[in-house]
């Protein structure tokens, strides 16, 4: 039978965790705050970060990063910064009729 919690990360009621996913304090907070599916996008985040820095478990200062990254997310709506993706978002290209000059002639003369 799923739980169902006020996740404070959306904001609104949601299915909760089966069981704690993370130890101590804070896997008890997340497991009473955090609901399924902004676990879900935590773990997509948490992927691209170890890939773009590297990190790696097994080193001690890379998983408190880590944790405090989850933090920042999961609890102080802070985004996580992966380069790779600013990279993409900067160098997409905005067409024209996304930027609100579809039907803008600067030689049309009628009133808009």
């Amino acid at each position: 039978m799923s739980r169902t919690i006020f996740c404070t990360f959306l904001q609104r009621e949601a299915e909760g965790q089966d069981f704690q996913l993370y130890p101590g304090e804070l896997g008890k907070r997340i497991y009473n705050e955090i609901s399924k599916e902004a676990w879900a996008q935590w773990q997509h985040k948490q992927t691209m970060l170890i890939n773009e820095k590297k990190l790696n478990m097994m080193n001690a200062e890379h998983r408190k990063l880590l944790e405090q990254e989850m933090v920042n997310f999961l609890f102080e709506g802070k985004e996580v910064h992966i380069e790779a993706i600013r990279r993409k978002i900067k160098n997409k290209t905005v067409p024209e009729h996304a930027s609100g000059n579809l039907h803008k002639n600067k030689h049309n003369t009628h009133p808009e």
